[in-house]
């Protein structure tokens, strides 16, 4: 469903991915893994078509990747992307104007299971309840793909819990949904995939549970044997 053919991106004389060739598949739920600087946002945002490799293909159903594709590919980036003026009513009805597949009473419904209230200005929310909101207006998409870009952070540990609820009813045999995070341990209880990336490339790729009953190997435990062993976290 969703491929990448050799991708590189480069930033000056940084490559922040390189030649990552990669396919995930519907009715999975992937933990796109690694330190901060890995790799990780660029190759979610070339996925969602918002910047252009530098060499290589992303492609969705076959196709690259670009504004045909954004229609059915929903991405949460980690950046704060509202306007400060919106209330979450005003942020709900600007997707609509966006997306056909926005639904306001799913919106509606997310945002009272995470204790928000679409009366609430996006400047006078915290960073926790900014996540929620950021979580909230992309998961009310009926998309084909949701891709979220650390969906935990900033989040305390009940909400977390109600966000895991929230995705994991999102998933269906005919979607395909991608986290990245550095956060493993969370991930382990939602994704059933993990995708390992390593100052741009691609490190390895394994099924959880098989890994877990063939292997006794948790993906903390891949973690640190892939990150710890060649110094950790990058910058």
């Amino acid at each position: 469903m969703l491929k990448s053919e050799e991708v590189t991106k480069v930033f000056g004389a940084t490559k922040a991915v390189d030649q990552v060739s990669l396919s995930l598949e519907q009715g999975h739920i992937y933990a796109m893994l690694g330190p901060n600087g890995s790799g990780k946002t660029t190759w979610m945002k070339m996925a969602a078509g918002l910047c252009k490799p530098t060499s290589g293909v992303v492609k969705f159903e076959g196709e690259p990747v670009g504004v045909n594709s954004r229609a059915h590919i929903a991405y949460m980036s980690t950046e704060p992307y509202f306007y400060t003026w919106m209330s979450l009513r005003d942020v709900g009805r600007y997707y609509e104007d966006f997306f056909t597949d926005f639904s306001m009473m799913r919106y509606a419904e997310l945002l009272n299971s995470f204790e928000l209230d679409e009366s609430m200005k996006i400047k006078n929310l915290s960073s926790g309840m900014m996540a929620k909101a950021k979580i909230a207006v992309t998961l009310a998409r009926d998309a084909t793909v949701w891709m979220l870009d650390e969906p935990f952070n900033g989040i305390d540990l009940l909400a977390r819990d109600r966000i895991k609820e929230a995705i994991i009813a999102a998933a269906s045999p005919d979607k395909l949904l991608l986290m990245s995070s550095h956060l493993v341990e969370e991930m382990e209880t939602i994704a059933d995939r993990a995708v390992f990336i390593r100052s741009g490339k691609l490190v390895k790729e394994v099924d959880i549970e098989t890994e877990r009953i063939e292997n006794g190997c948790s993906i903390a435990d891949e973690y640190r044997q892939i990150y710890g062993m060649q110094g950790g976290a990058e910058a």
